[in-house]
């Protein structure tokens, strides 16, 4: 009896699975929000009662895969937080953040393009509530960035408003930079020089960053 729970549970992740999986190849040229719960089941080769076991409707499901999308790129920016240049100065520590970063980027979006591609996508053209999700999302990893900025030497000046405005500047780069690198996967040279514009772009805002002052 057990033996045959087992695999009954284990059909059924499967099953999960690949309805998440087919949702993601069916809107990477468009959205959930024209995605019918019909499409999916046929896609995977069940029946539409059959999705119903595991999400009650297509916004369910795509609340799950913001879920998934975002722990692909809290990863990616937890791998650039985590290298901590030995560097006498707060210019030269941005830089070298900056250049993990990228190399982070590229990593995690070869390695993870659909969720990445979701999540450029989905924040603009899909359904309301999975539009909200990943607006919300999207807040919670800019506040968690602005706060390992604020530890970084160098950013005392900045206020608090001030550091979620980097934050939201950084994040915001990384995804459309993702975006493109995901359109780019199979182009290595293009994927080289959209690598080097993220440097460069990111480089800019925080130089120019390490001159700003907060208005009292």
């Amino acid at each position: 009896m057990t033996e045959t729970a087992e695999t009954r549970t284990e059909r059924k992740e499967r099953t999960r699975r690949a309805i998440l999986d087919a949702a993601l190849r069916l809107s990477a040229d468009g959205s959930l929000g024209v995605l019918s719960l019909r499409q999916v089941a046929k896609e995977v080769g069940v029946v539409p009662t059959a999705f119903y076991r595991h999400f009650s409707s297509i916004d369910e499901l795509g609340l799950t895969l913001v879920e998934e999308s975002f722990v692909s790129l809290r990863a990616m920016l937890r791998d650039a937080r985590t290298i901590a240049p030995d560097v006498d100065s707060a210019q030269a520590l941005f830089l070298a953040i900056v250049d993990s970063s990228v190399s982070s980027l590229v990593a995690h979006v070869h390695d993870d393009h659909a969720h990445f591609r979701f999540i450029a996508r989905e924040r603009f053209a899909g359904p309301p509530a999975v539009r909200e999700a990943v607006g919300h999302q999207l807040q919670l990893v800019e506040r968690e960035l602005a706060t390992d900025i604020a530890r970084i030497p160098g950013s005392e000046q900045w206020s608090g408003e001030d550091l979620l405005v980097l934050a939201n500047l950084i994040v915001t780069a990384m995804i459309g930079h993702a975006e493109a690198l995901v359109d780019a996967a199979a182009r290595p040279r293009e994927v080289a020089r959209i690598a080097e514009t993220a440097r460069a772009q990111l480089r800019m805002v925080l130089i120019g960053a390490l001159n700003w002052r907060s208005v009292s």
